[in-house]
């Protein structure tokens, strides 16, 4: 499984993302430019998945490995973000907060 970390992430700039975490949790706050696809939903919503290489992220980067390891096994060109959306704050980086 391919992961990068959070410093990696924040230099990336056409790399699609995509948080995993629930509704809830994706509003209030998530990395600017991600698209919420909750765990509990992404095996119903496959057609709205990148069709090139994205990167995938949740809380502490737990859910995002383990959904990861699943899209690898049908084929897609995923990216796990270690330490997740709470490393990203953790840091000091901006959040969208819808």
């Amino acid at each position: 499984m391919k992961s990068i970390t959070v410093e990696q992430l924040a230099a990336r700039d056409a790399t699609p993302l995509i948080d995993v975490r629930e509704r809830d949790e994706f509003a209030a706050g998530h990395v600017p430019g991600a698209v919420n696809l909750p765990m509990s939903e992404i095996g119903n919503r496959l057609d709205e998945l990148p069709d090139e290489a994205f990167d995938v992220i949740c809380q502490a980067g737990g859910r995002s490995a383990r959904v990861v390891q699943a899209l690898e096994a049908r084929g897609y060109d995923a990216t796990n973000v270690e330490g997740g959306t709470g490393e990203w704050i953790a840091q000091g980086r901006a959040v969208d907060v819808p």
